[in-house]
C-alpha cells in the first residue's frame, strides 16, 4: 500500500510505537461482514440456514464475518429474501451501540446506501419512524432499494440538505444518527481509491460539512435526545476535535454519553486534540490493528434536558370508496388485515407512518408502498410482498434451494405450477421474495427486474 507521506507522518505522530502495527494490518487480509435482518430472521435461525462459516462480530449480535474471498452472499437468494444486509463489520457499531428502542422517531441523516438505517429499523419492528436523508438523488437509489428489500414499513426516504430538513422538523427525532462524510482514512486497505479521494478532499473541507451538519441535526433533536456521531477516518480534527468544537459552540446543550466499549473500543484520544477535554475518552474508536474491521469513530451525545411528545401531521387519508379494489385483493389474497393510514399518491397506494407535512420537500419514499390501483384491479408492489410473512398469503409457492424454478423465478421468467389462480407469494424456504400472477397453471413473473442479480 503505497500512502501518502503526510498521511504516514501524521499517523507516527498520534500512534507512536502502535504505528508499526498500525502499518503491518495493511498487509493482513480485509474482513467481509453481514448482518441478519432481525425484522425476518434471528441470528441463530441464519447461522443455521447458510452452508457457509459465520463468525461473530464481537460488538454487534446481529453481525457476523464471512470469507469474502470464497463466499459471495449477494448472489444468494437468501440476500434476495432480505435476511441479511452486506456492511464491513466496524460500520456495524454505530447502530449496535445507538439504543434504538420501539416507537422512537429516528433520522439517519447521511443514510446512503442504507447500512445503518437498516440495522435502526429492525430495532423499531415497524413502531414509530425512521427518516432515511441522502443529498444524493442516485444513492438515494440504492438506499430506497435496500431499505424495500429488507422489508421496513415505516420509513420515509428524503433526498434533501440537512437545513431544509431542520425547518420541517424542530426538535422532531429523539435519535439521530450523522454517520457524516469523512477524509475516509478507514477505507484504504478496503478501497485503493480512498487514498487518491483522501489527497483531494481534505480533513479541512470535511470539517466544514460535518460542522454544518451537526447543527442542523442538533436543531432536529428532542431534548433528552441522542445523536450518534460516527465516521471512517482517523483524524482527530473530523472526530474528537469536532465534538469538542461542537459542545462549545453549537452543542453547549448536549453532553457526551458513555456506552459499552468491552467489545474492542479504546477510549477515544483528548491527547489527539489541542488542549482535549478528559470527556473525550467517553468517544471511542475501533482501531483495525486491535480489532477484525476497518477502523470507525463513534460517540454519543445527548441533550440534555427531557423529551416531549412532537406534533405529528394529520394526514388526509384515501376514501373507503377510492380502497375497494385494494380490499378486494386482501380479501382474495391475503390472510392478514389491510394497512392503515393509507393514501393514494397518483395511481400509488401508501402506508404511511405518522411524520410532519413533509409538503415542500425532495421525497422519494413516504411508507411503505403497497401497490398500484389500475382500473378495475389493484396490482402489490415488490415491496409489499418483502414486508408479509408466508403464512399471510392465500396462495404461496416455496422453492428450495436447488429447486431450477427458483432460478427461474429470478431470472424473470414464467413457468407452470400447480396452485391456485390469483396473486401468489414466491418464497425460499418461506421467506418471500416477490410476487407471482397465477392463471390457469402458468405463473406471470412479477419479480422487479431491477433487484435480479443471479
Amino acid at each position: 500500500m503505497n500512502l501518502p507521506k503526510e498521511y504516514t507522518e501524521k499517523m507516527k505522530r498520534l500512534l507512536g510505537n502502535e504505528y508499526d502495527s498500525y502499518i503491518e494490518s495493511f498487509s493482513q487480509p480485509r474482513y467481509y461482514g453481514l448482518r441478519a435482518n432481525t425484522l425476518k430472521v434471528t441470528p441463530e435461525e441464519l447461522t443455521s440456514m447458510v452452508d457457509w462459516k459465520l463468525e461473530q462480530v464481537p460488538w454487534c449480535k446481529e453481525g457476523f464475518y464471512y470469507d469474502g474471498e470464497n463466499v459471495r452472499p449477494a448472489k444468494h437468494p437468501y440476500y434476495n429474501a432480505g435476511l441479511y444486509y452486506i456492511q464491513e463489520p466496524s460500520a456495524m457499531s454505530t447502530g449496535a451501540m445507538l439504543n434504538v428502542e420501539p416507537g422512537d422517531r429516528v433520522l439517519d441523516l447521511c443514510a446512503a446506501p442504507g447500512g445503518k438505517s437498516t440495522q435502526v429499523a429492525a430495532k423499531l419492528k415497524g413502531q414509530g419512524i425512521i427518516v432515511s436523508n441522502d443529498i444524493s438523488a442516485s444513492r438515494c437509489k440504492a438506499l430506497l432499494k435496500n431499505i424495500e428489500v429488507s422489508g421496513v414499513p415505516n420509513c420515509v426516504i428524503t433526498n434533501e440538505m440537512p437545513e431544509n430538513l431542520a425547518k420541517k422538523f424542530p426538535k422532531f427525532f429523539n435519535k439521530i444518527i450523522v454517520d457524516a462524510p469523512c477524509s475516509g482514512e478507514g477505507m484504504f486497505r478496503k478501497d485503493d481509491s480512498a487514498v487518491k479521494s483522501w489527497e483531494t478532499h481534505k480533513t479541512e473541507m470535511c470539517c466544514g460539512l460535518q460542522r454544518e451538519i451537526l447543527k442542523y441535526a442538533a436543531d432536529m433533536l428532542c431534548d433528552g435526545g441522542i445523536i450518534a456521531y460516527s465516521t471512517c477516518t482517523f483524524a482527530p480534527e473530523e472526530d474528537e476535535g469536532m465534538m469538542q468544537e461542537f459542545l462549545n459552540t453549537t452543542g453547549k446543550d448536549f453532553e457526551i454519553i458513555d456506552y459499552d466499549k468491552s467489545t474492542g473500543f479504546i477510549d477515544g484520544k483528548p491527547q489527539w486534540v489541542e488542549n482535549g477535554e478528559d470527556y473525550l475518552k467517553k468517544s471511542g474508536r475501533l482501531m483495525p490493528y486491535k480489532v477484525k474491521g476497518e477502523g470507525h469513530f463513534l460517540c454519543l451525545l445527548r441533550k440534555k434536558g427531557e423529551a416531549s411528545e412532537p406534533v405529528y401531521a394529520k394526514d388526509k387519508t384515501a376514501s373507503e370508496k377510492s380502497l375497494v379494489d385494494y380490499y378486494e385483493f386482501v380479501k382474495n389474497s391475503l390472510n392478514c388485515p389491510p394497512k392503515d393510514n393509507l393514501i393514494i399518491h397518483g395511481s400509488s397506494l401508501l402506508s404511511v407512518p405518522y411524520c410532519v407535512d413533509l409538503r415542500g420537500l425532495r421525497v422519494m419514499r413516504s411508507g411503505l408502498y403497497i401497490g398500484e390501483l389500475k382500473k378495475n384491479r389493484f396490482e402489490p408492489s415488490q415491496a409489499f410482498a418483502m414486508t408479509l410473512k408466508k403464512e399471510d398469503a392465500k396462495i404461496s409457492i416455496d422453492f428450495n434451494l436447488d429447486d431450477e424454478n427458483l432460478k427461474r423465478y429470478m431470472r424473470g421468467e414464467s413457468f407452470a405450477v400447480d396452485c391456485n389462480d390469483g396473486w401468489c407469494l414466491v418464497c425460499v424456504n418461506g421467506y418471500p421474495l416477490g410476487w407471482g400472477k397465477v392463471t390457469k397453471g402458468r405463473l406471470k413473473n412479477k419479480y422487479l427486474p431491477s433487484w435480479m442479480n443471479i
